[in-house]
């Protein structure tokens, strides 16, 4: 734009575009608003005329007039009768914030600003691998496979007349319809005993761990977790002050004694005993009385994550270990994101009797209630047998998946990872050679485009075994096949050094 020949030098950084994407007014508002704070225009510096301004950027002056009011109201900008307008002796900026000089420094001044917490900083360092959806990221279920078509049909019947109660939403625990569904799901697939007041729903199963740790741990109480075990529960029992006791599994399941050993009046056991994350193992009935006769000794609670036992290809799903707890002591968590899709954020738990009532306050205190955008939709789901229909269907097609994995594996990767079929679940731990780095292994391997969890990854202290976790559920024959050509590569890449 023409400028007159007695402009003001910062002007000529003043470019106003009428095709840009803010209005000019905003567009000359920032320009000023940047000219003052390079200094450019100096604090006490006066301001040109509304007028003449408007003339040299051949605007309208109703654009200046509003560009100024805001500088005005922010005060950058101070008005005097009679004399003009003028930059501020003291800008917002000064105001909110110390700034140092050039040439030297304040006396007490911050040199960076705070970081986190130490508790903060110890969350910040957790890392939770092989969320990508591409080979062979764990826990990612088959999505091509769901059935839309009905899922939309039951979302616009809920809400093409909804009553004015889905609207307003009020209950904590969750749509009651949604809760009736689901205790009677979980009861006969689950052998879990609860009524629909027990069920919460909740926005995946990790803020029912959260929410289990605001409701039953108090900073620095001691809470066994499996090891190795889920990243995810580590933070959330971090995030609530806990103390976290690595408890390690064997064959059976969780080790009651060496937890004993370690940290014998804990005040809460996390395991996952029907398929244990990551190794795949079944706790056995034994070991599931063992530790429920330790809850009772050290009156303790157990919180049960049932994070996949839908899938199991080999007889009936097993029996939750909240079935066999007569003192109200087992929290049982799951989530619809293994069975449906990620996306649909919904889990659920089921609390005891006794504590539905603390629950259901704090769950209040935190946020009120869960959407209710699906839940109406998710409860006919289950009540019209469409969910146990999908399962059915996805057992049978993750069986076949993970023989494709195994096969895939035998021929491109021979001997280099020793792979196991398994009886339930959506991955396969792959072990290692004595003295491999898996670590280094899953770097390489996301350089291939493929990705793998190091299981050393998941243990909080030094672990036992090498190995990677391989997603397949999710996959298809193909990807499964170039999956592994992209990992046989990674093997034989030479490591970085």
């Amino acid at each position: 734009m023409a400028r007159s020949r007695h402009a003001p030098l910062y002007l000529a950084s003043i470019a106003l575009d009428p095709k840009g994407g803010a209005p000019l007014h905003r567009q000359l508002y920032f320009a000023l608003r940047t000219a003052i704070l390079e200094g450019r225009l100096p604090p006490g510096a006066r301001l040109p005329s509304t007028r003449s301004l408007a003339a040299d950027l051949a605007v309208s002056r109703n654009t200046v007039l509003a560009a100024f009011d805001q500088l005005l109201a922010e005060g950058y900008v101070q008005g005097r009768v009679g004399a003009g307008s003028f930059v501020s002796r003291q800008l917002p900026e000064e105001a909110l914030q110390a700034r140092r000089p050039s040439g030297g420094s304040v006396a007490g001044a911050v040199a960076t600003p705070p970081g986190p917490s130490r508790r903060g900083a110890r969350l910040a360092r957790l890392r939770q691998h092989g969320n990508r959806p591409r080979a062979f990221a764990p826990g990612l279920p088959e999505l091509a496979s769901f059935p839309f078509e009905d899922w939309a049909r039951l979302l616009a019947r809920s809400w093409r007349n909804p009553p004015r109660s889905l609207l307003i939403g009020s209950e904590p625990a969750g749509y009651r319809p949604l809760r009736e569904a689901l205790a009677a799901h979980l009861g006969a697939a689950r052998a879990v005993r609860c009524t629909a007041e027990q069920v919460f729903i909740v926005s995946g199963a990790q803020q029912a761990l959260d929410l289990a740790a605001r409701v039953l741990l108090d900073p620095g109480d001691r809470v066994w977790v499996e090891e190795p075990g889920y990243a995810g529960l580590i933070g959330a029992l971090l995030a609530g002050g806990a103390t976290v006791v690595p408890v390690p599994v064997d064959g059976q399941g969780l080790d009651v004694a060496s937890g004993r050993q370690r940290a014998a009046a804990a005040r809460m056991a996390c395991v996952s005993p029907s398929h244990q994350f990551p190794l795949g193992l079944t706790m056995s009935l034994a070991r599931r009385l063992e530790l429920l006769d330790w809850a009772r000794a050290a009156d303790a609670f157990i919180l049960e994550d049932d994070y996949d036992s839908e899938y199991r290809y080999a007889g009936r799903p097993l029996a939750a270990l909240q079935g066999l707890d007569e003192d109200g002591r087992v929290i049982y968590v799951g989530t619809m994101s293994k069975v449906m899709f990620p996306a649909l954020r919904l889990g659920y738990m089921v609390v005891p009797r006794h504590l539905v009532d603390a629950f259901a306050t704090i769950r209040r205190l935190t946020d009120t209630h869960p959407s209710m955008l699906v839940q109406p939709a998710l409860a006919e789901f289950i009540r019209d047998g469409s969910l146990a229909a999908h399962i059915r269907r996805m057992r049978a097609l993750y069986a076949e998946r993970q023989a494709l994995l195994l096969e895939a594996a035998r021929r491109h990767l021979g001997e280099r990872l020793a792979l196991r079929p398994a009886e339930a679940g959506m991955h396969l731990v792959g072990y290692l050679e004595d003295g491999a780095d898996d670590v280094a292994l899953a770097g390489r391997a996301r350089r291939h485009g493929v990705e793998v969890t190091p299981l050393a990854a998941l243990y909080q202290e030094r672990p036992d075994r090498r190995g990677l976790l391989l997603g397949y559920a999710g996959l298809h024959g193909s990807e499964i096949e170039n999956g592994m050509i992209g990992l046989a590569r990674a093997f034989a890449a030479p490591a970085a050094g």
